[in-house]
């Protein structure tokens, strides 16, 4: 038997760029504002924890003699006057690319379990202990509170209080390596991730968007985070990635517990479609037209077929690929019966196939 044509599949994608794709919101910009002097000694350690307090506005800079206002960099969503939370920001995040992110100290205080990776204050705390945010009529608007220098760049530090504040980082159109940073940040710093990456935040949705053209890249942030929701909606699209390719530096990351899920993902839905393949369409009562030996033609066909199919079978395997290398046998049936046979177990292979669990 000659190698049918049903044996090759060509398949081509396209890249289309949405006319309505909004542009790239910069994460800083620079801006004026009274601020102290920053000495060339102090570096940023994750022992020790320096606080620069900016004193009040209203009077005036000790250091600036000219009141020159400083130029500065400050985050375009997290400034003094973005009405963020209830009240003024008491708290100021100073990133290693010198960005300034103005925050509120409660909400900081009340989303981290390690005190922001003991960089916070102890004062702070006793000062925010509470469960309701600060009046803004007892808070001074002059005062902005202290500035904490953190190791992260300003790109990952937003993710970061975009987090904190259930806020979408999306217009800044982030790359995965940052969002996959910010997590790790998130991590450092006390912030538990299972309740600020859940199915119905933002960044899970971001993370998640992601998937379709990074999955091995989502999948192991995922496992390496124990965030178990992210990586089971994200581990469909890993059926398209060969495991052969896979690094020693994404399996340590993963860990053993994902990469088995993943291996069993792949392996689980192969021998799955093997076993669907193997029945052959039934036989029926011989007829004068289609005896018992035409009836073996059709086995012998489906068997051949089905061969192939198993041979190079793939998790991926769509369910169109079946219905186009299967279905043609029924162009060298003269039986009506067999015809219908055909396409009745084509239809059932497709079904039973649709259904195989690709997830982990």
């Amino acid at each position: 038997m000659n190698t049918p044509d049903w044996l090759e599949f060509m398949s081509s994608s396209f890249e289309t760029s949405s006319p309505f794709e909004l542009d790239e919101k910069p994460v800083a910009e620079k801006t004026q504002v009274s601020l102290p002097s920053i000495s060339t000694e102090t570096s940023i350690e994750t022992s020790k924890t320096v606080l620069l307090t900016p004193p009040a506005s209203a009077h005036g800079s000790p250091i600036d003699e000219t009141n020159e206002p400083t130029i500065v960099s400050v985050s375009t969503t997290f400034y003094p006057s973005a009405n963020l939370f209830p009240g003024p920001p008491d708290l100021i995040f100073l990133s290693s690319d010198a960005v300034f992110f103005y925050t509120h100290a409660h909400r900081i205080v009340n989303a981290t379990t390690n005190r922001f990776n003991s960089l916070l204050p102890d004062d702070l705390l006793s000062d925010t202990s509470g469960s309701n945010p600060p009046s803004p009529v007892d808070s001074d608007k002059d005062e902005v509170g202290p500035i904490i220098p953190v190791p992260e760049s300003s790109h990952i530090l937003n993710i970061v209080l975009h987090a904190i504040y259930c806020m979408s980082s999306v217009l800044y159109h982030p790359s995965l390596a940052v969002l996959t940073a910010g997590v790790a940040a998130m991590e450092k710093y006390g912030i538990p991730l299972q309740k600020y990456i859940s199915p119905s935040t933002p960044l899970y949705q971001h993370l998640l968007a992601q998937s379709p053209s990074s999955p091995v890249e989502v999948y192991t942030c995922a496992a390496r985070h124990g965030l178990q929701e992210l990586a089971v909606q994200a581990s469909p699209h890993l059926l398209t990635f060969p495991l052969c390719n896979i690094s020693d530096e994404d399996a340590l990351q993963m860990g053993p517990v994902y990469l088995k899920k993943m291996f069993f993902q792949h392996l689980g839905r192969v021998d799955a479609l093997k076993r669907l393949l193997l029945p052959p369409p039934e036989n029926h009562p011989p007829t004068t037209e289609c005896g018992f030996f035409e009836q073996k033609k059709l086995t012998r066909a489906w068997a051949l077929a089905s061969a192939y199919l198993a041979w190079d079978a793939r998790p991926d395997l769509s369910t169109g690929a079946i219905e186009s290398a299967l279905g043609p046998l029924a162009e060298h049936l003269e039986c009506e019966v067999c015809k219908k046979a055909l396409r009745e177990r084509v239809k059932t292979l497709i079904v039973q196939w649709a259904l195989v669990k690709r997830t982990i």
